[in-house]
């Protein structure tokens, strides 16, 4: 059951979040994270002081970035078999399987674009 032939999937998709595709012998397995867990997931490194939300093209090149420790996280949960995944080949990465995994994410080539004031948060 190890995985193998992990991508980031760039094609238009209707989900919320960052979509990967990997092989468990000639079965395809697709995986997910939402958006929401990629933002809390940055945000705890990041500290930039305001929240805002990840866009796809940011959180599919965190996802290339990180590819290894995602491939790290989704195989261990995948493992767990049907139990853990009831959509099982799919795998839905939490937020727990994250912070029980220790994986770090690099933002080191993440970059932010300023909002608009209008996007702003009145206190």
């Amino acid at each position: 059951m190890s995985l193998s032939q992990f991508c980031v999937d760039e094609q238009p998709h209707t989900m919320d979040g960052l979509r990967l595709l990997a092989q468990d012998g000639t079965t395809g397995v697709e995986a997910f994270i939402s958006r929401k867990v990629m933002d809390i997931w940055a945000e705890q490194i990041e500290h930039a002081g305001g929240r805002q939300s990840l866009f796809r093209s940011q959180y599919n090149a965190l996802g290339k970035r990180n590819l290894a420790a995602l491939a790290r996280i989704v195989s261990a949960k995948y493992q767990r078999g049907a139990a853990a995944n009831r959509q099982h080949p799919f795998v839905e990465v939490l937020f727990s399987d994250i912070a029980e995994s220790g994986e770090t994410l690099d933002l080191s080539q993440l970059v932010r674009a300023p909002l608009p004031p209008s996007f702003h948060r009145l206190p």
